[in-house]
């Protein structure tokens, strides 16, 4: 997103603890001028003076982050979400947050489209970062009714790409580590649960003209492309050459079985979707894998 905005022209100030990201995303914007980055939590109070776009989009994201840091992940969510719609309110910008397709849960209805209220465990163990996110958008939506400020939310579907950590947790780099060093791919369940994965260049690309939009309520912005989780072991296998074969252990508590963004209001009211394909995608995060 920094790197985006900043070809636009724009003056970027970044924030992040480095909880479950890495420096070493943002090194290659050491010495651009017109990017500012601060180490900081931004669940504590922020000023960065003056701002005309905020776009909140920190949080532990992975199961596995989440689930070794559960009250950061809430935090971030609640505190962190006040934060930066105090900071929207003071300057009179414009917000945005990245929610999620977890709000949707474990969907009774399928594919998921954004006036489906759910299916979520409030207490089960991935309930940290669901609960985390639908009060986001609760906080989001106080602060537009009764505050007039301006929000927009964005629910993500599967994303994946390039500064992925491999030991993320998450099936696009999980698959891709295990392959790459000629291990079994690890598949939890018996594959048959879908998901559908868009590449980061077209989740930006969808943010930016949500954030540009006027549109209050949330949107999906994903590639509606469903597959089997067996089906992308394949393609992983096929992409990599891997001879490791696959495993299966049992699904996790609360796992999705079904994963699958209805976009039509994204392709009516933002003119958009995805249009990097899944073999394009994989072979430019396979690439950036392998020179690590």
């Amino acid at each position: 997103m920094c790197d985006y905005l900043l070809g636009k022209g724009a003056t970027v100030v970044g924030l992040d603890n480095f909880l479950t990201g890495r420096r070493r995303n943002i090194a290659h914007l050491a010495g651009n001028s017109a990017f500012t980055f601060v180490e900081q939590d931004v669940a504590s109070p922020v000023d960065v003076g003056p701002v005309d776009y905020v776009l909140h989009m920190a949080s532990p994201a992975s199961p596995k982050d989440y689930l070794e840091y559960p009250i950061e992940t809430l935090d971030v969510g609640s505190n962190g979400t006040r934060q930066m719609l105090e900071v929207t309110q003071r300057y009179g910008a414009k917000y945005l947050i990245t929610s999620t397709s977890e709000c949707y849960g474990d969907p009774l209805e399928h594919p998921q489209v954004e006036t489906y209220w759910g299916n979520v465990n409030p207490v089960g163990p991935r309930s940290c970062y669901d609960e985390s996110k639908r009060f986001a958008e609760a906080l989001t939506m106080a602060y537009h009714r009764s505050r007039g400020v301006k929000t927009s939310i964005a629910r993500i579907f599967n994303t994946y790409g390039p500064r992925m950590k491999l030991n993320d947790g998450r099936v696009v780099p999980a698959f891709m580590d295990q392959a790459l060093r000629g291990e079994p791919i690890t598949i939890f369940g018996d594959g048959s649960q879908t998901r559908s994965f868009c590449y980061v260049s077209d989740l930006i690309e969808g943010l930016v003209r949500l954030l540009l939009s006027d549109e209050v309520y949330p949107t999906n912005i994903g590639n509606p492309n469903e597959m089997t989780i067996s089906q992308f072991a394949d393609a992983i296998v096929a992409l990599t050459g891997s001879k490791g074969g696959v495993v299966y252990h049992p699904l996790p508590e609360d796992d999705p079985k079904q994963r699958q963004p209805d976009i039509a209001k994204a392709r009516r009211l933002l003119g958009w979707e995805p249009v990097v394909g899944l073999d394009q995608g994989l072979q430019s995060t396979v690439e950036y894998f392998r020179s690590l």
